[in-house]
């Protein structure tokens, strides 16, 4: 049985909403010493936006929201001049708050509930972790943003413009899917590229071959062979460093064969879990030596959103779009695999996307699509573990054989499931 007025039940949630997203950003502000404000104010703030957004809805006209808006405004400008006259500056930073958290409670009374609480919270999360957020900002380097500014322009400047067609023989090539599998690799390698640069080489070897495989996992397999070579009592450290990043491998791609090709989620993740669980259960083996670990070196990975460098993949792939489309029109299965195990060798993720490619364009079978996804990351493994043997030697290669050929057994024995 419902106490509330029929008419005053939306009202009454809407300032509901608009106290509790008060409340959530003002307590975050109150235990703050030098805010300009707390919990209370954020509370009353909140309310007071979703009421001019009343007033104005009542009104026919933006001048009450306007109104509350300057209200604000002067009186926050007051108490920040007065905070300057006793040389207490406290910063923008509450202010701003404020004013986001006014425009959150007249955004809850138009209708944005919803968006307005995931807003509060980004806010919140925001004000929060100050700190943590100062000492990244800290220790970026132009390298650093120049990597996130490029990515900015190949997926909202690029992208949007090209065309969204097919073209080419077989209709195999269209612009902007081309470029939207280089805006994902692009994106998935400069999380692990950030990642890396963020964690520093102290935090072990988990985290660097897990960041290690969302960068590059040849990059890495490369680095942590030499380290191998050059550094002895390092040798089974890197073969863990090497054995996660490659377990990595199947994971990203398994993620964005989920995004590409939904209808290959279930028998992709067959042959992928076959080939992870054995690669987890030998990376477990390693464990006990994690806690020996010294500093390691950094993988020598590459700006990932480099302009030449999307340029390159994407050339590529396209390449190998064009390549299989054409030998699976003249020669069937074996057409499409020879491409797959050729491309595979040297980048897994091209000859990955190209065969989903193929599969969404219905040029190939379910299980001609998984059976050349396998041979890809198959040849691949195979130039990995050749890295391994020619760069790191001996030593390095008695312990990181075994968890590889486990991966590349374990993919095998998962394609006679599918």
């Amino acid at each position: 049985m419902s106490y509330v007025a029929p008419e005053l039940a939306a009202p009454v949630q809407a300032f509901a909403t608009s106290l509790g997203i008060g409340l959530l950003i003002g307590m975050e502000r109150e235990r703050r010493v030098d805010s300009a404000a707390g919990l209370r104010t954020y509370a009353l703030v909140c309310m007071l936006g979703c009421l001019f957004a009343l007033l104005t809805e009542k009104t026919g006209g933006p001048w009450a929201l306007i109104a509350g808006l300057v209200v604000v405004a002067l009186a926050m400008v007051a108490s920040n001049f007065s905070s300057r006259q006793e040389e207490q500056y406290r910063g923008f930073t509450s202010e701003a708050a404020i004013i986001v958290t006014y425009g959150l409670g007249a955004a809850v009374w138009f209708g944005y509930s919803t968006l307005a609480v995931m807003i509060a919270i980004t806010t919140t999360i925001l004000l929060y972790f100050k700190a943590e957020l100062r000492r990244i900002s800290e220790r970026m380097t132009a390298k650093d943003i120049n990597s996130m500014l490029q990515f900015a322009v190949l997926s909202l400047v690029i992208l949007p413009i090209l065309p969204n067609a097919d073209f080419g023989p077989y209709n195999a090539i269209n612009p902007r899917q081309v470029w939207w599998m280089v805006v994902l690799i692009s994106g998935l390698a400069l999380g692990g590229y950030m990642a890396l640069r963020m964690i520093g080489a102290r935090h072990g070897a988990t985290l660097l071959g897990i960041f290690g495989g969302l960068a590059s996992s040849t990059a890495t397999t490369m680095m942590f062979s030499r380290h191998a070579n050059s550094h002895a009592d390092l040798v089974r450290m890197s073969a863990l460093v090497i054995l996660i990043a490659n377990v990595m491998v199947m994971i990203r791609l398994g993620l964005v064969s989920g995004v590409v090709a939904p209808q290959l989620i279930v028998p992709i993740a067959t042959v992928f879990a076959c080939g992870i669980l054995p690669g987890v259960v030998m990376a477990l083996y390693g464990w006990k030596i994690l806690s020996a670990a010294g500093d390691l070196p950094m993988p020598e990975v590459k700006n990932p959103t480099e302009l030449r460098t999307a340029i390159s993949f994407g050339l590529l792939y396209g390449i190998v779009l064009l390549a299989s489309a054409w030998l699976q029109d003249i020669a069937g299965n074996k057409g499409l695999y020879i491409v797959a195990i050729a491309s595979g060798l040297t980048d897994a993720d091209a000859s990955v996307l190209s065969t989903l490619r193929l599969f969404n364009l219905e040029l190939v079978s379910q299980g001609e699509a998984v059976i050349a996804v396998t041979l890809a990351l198959g040849a691949n493994l195979l130039f990995k573990i050749g890295l391994v043997i020619s760069i790191g030697g001996g030593k390095l290669a008695r312990h990181a054989l075994p968890g590889l050929i486990a991966i590349g057994g374990g993919m095998a024995a998962g394609l006679l499931l599918v």
